[in-house]
C-alpha cells in the first residue's frame, strides 16, 4: 500500500514537474497564445485543457439562466453607505462569483471606450518581436503582456492580457506601447 502511493506520488510529482518546464518553456518565448493559433494549431495543447471531471462539475453546477454581473456605480462619490456598498459587497461578491463583472454609470464615455478597444487590438495585432518588449511575469512593472497567469490552476489560461496599472500611480504614458497611446484618425 505505501509503495502504490509513494510510486502515485512520483509519478504525479514527475507530471508536476513535466507541467511546470512545460509551462517555463511556453512562457519563455514571450509569445503567447496567439502565436499558436497563428502558426495553425490544430490541437489545443494539454496544459491548456480543464481535466473532464473538473469541467463537468462546473457545467453541472452553474445556472441555466446566467447573467454577468453588474455593477452600477452611480452615487459612488457621494461616499457612506453606497460606496461600501459597492466597493465592498458587489465587487467582492462578483470577483468571488464570477471572476469578472461589467461596470457601468463609471463617467468613461463610448469613444473613449471604444478607443482603449482598438489599443488592445493593435497591440495584439502586432508583430511578436514588438509585444515581446512587454512579456513579463514581473508583477512590479506597471506595463506587462502575459499569456499565463495562474500556473498552479488545472488549466492554464487561453488568453493574452495586457496590463497596464494606473493606480495608486498611474502609468507613464511613455511606457505604454504605441499602440495603446493615442487614439488613431
Amino acid at each position: 500500500m505505501v509503495d502504490t502511493l509513494l510510486h502515485q506520488n512520483s509519478v504525479q510529482d514527475a507530471l508536476d514537474n513535466d507541467r511546470e518546464k512545460e509551462l517555463r518553456v511556453f512562457d519563455d518565448t514571450k509569445v503567447g497564445v496567439k502565436l499558436l493559433v497563428d502558426n495553425g494549431i490544430v490541437k489545443i495543447p494539454q496544459k491548456f485543457v480543464i481535466p473532464t471531471k473538473l469541467s463537468s462539475q462546473t457545467l453541472s453546477s452553474g445556472s441555466a439562466h446566467l447573467q454577468i454581473p453588474e455593477i452600477d456605480l452611480k452615487g459612488i462619490h457621494e461616499g457612506g453607505l453606497r460606496r461600501k456598498q459597492i466597493t465592498i459587497e458587489e465587487i467582492r461578491h462578483a470577483s468571488e462569483t464570477w471572476g469578472f463583472f461589467e461596470i457601468v454609470n463609471h463617467g468613461i464615455s463610448e469613444d473613449v471606450m471604444e478607443d482603449m478597444i482598438k489599443g488592445i487590438r493593435r497591440f495584439h495585432e502586432q508583430p511578436i518581436e514588438v509585444k515581446r518588449e512587454y512579456y513579463t511575469q514581473d508583477m512590479n512593472k506597471k506595463v506587462r503582456s502575459v499569456s499565463t497567469f495562474d500556473n498552479q490552476a488545472k488549466a492554464v489560461s487561453w488568453k493574452e492580457t495586457l496590463f497596464c496599472t494606473m493606480a495608486p500611480e498611474a502609468s507613464n504614458p511613455e511606457e505604454l506601447p504605441a499602440a495603446c497611446r493615442y487614439p488613431s484618425s
